[in-house]
């Protein structure tokens, strides 16, 4: 191997890692998580500053800007990815059922989601609107239920800033053995 390429594949690498870190900074800091998101900045500009500090002084090799490029590319796909398979925070969900809601309704409850529902007038006719707010961990798993009770169902995602003193599917220390046992924490709330 040349060692025309290694700086420039350090610098990527450098590049890639500084924007991954970056987009799941910028995630910590809308959640409120500010001393991992500042531990995360530190990271992310000390990396920077490396990598940019041999692009400046290498810019007669045009290798290393295309690496830094590059990295910057990759480092923002990476991030997004990554953050999708983090799951941070929570999500709502509100759903509109022109059939029969009961089968849904139990079996999100029998999966520890809380749930509230309501009569509602929809555009053709009356409809059973269901609101849960559940981790985004869990979207998919309240997903599949939605279409093996409901197919076809109208519903809407919404992303949650903050949510407190719900039942919420989380297992936390602390808890007793009966909320435990059933896979979701109440905030000290009977379920």
């Amino acid at each position: 191997m040349s060692w025309n390429w290694i700086l420039p594949g350090i610098i990527f690498l450098a590049e890639a890692v500084v924007v991954t870190t970056s987009t799941i900074r910028v995630i910590f800091i809308s959640r409120g998580k500010r001393g991992l998101a500042a531990v995360l900045g530190f990271i992310e500009i000390s990396i920077w500053l490396f990598a940019i500090s041999h692009v400046m002084r290498n810019l007669d090799y045009p290798w290393c800007m295309v690496a830094f490029a590059a990295g910057f590319t990759l480092g923002n796909y990476l991030g997004v990815t990554l953050e999708r398979r983090m799951a941070l925070g929570k999500t709502g969900l509100r759903l509109f059922s022109r059939g029969n809601a009961v089968p849904l309704i139990r079996a999100l409850r029998d999966n520890g989601f809380g749930v509230t529902s309501w009569r509602g007038q929809g555009s053709e006719g009356e409809v059973e609107v269901i609101q849960t707010v559940i981790p985004r961990r869990d979207q998919s798993l309240a997903e599949q239920l939605i279409q093996r009770h409901d197919p076809g169902m109208f519903y809407i995602v919404e992303e949650i800033h903050d949510a407190e003193s719900g039942v919420f599917p989380e297992k936390k220390s602390g808890e007793n053995a009966r909320d435990r046992d059933r896979g979701y924490h109440t905030n000290g709330v009977a379920a």
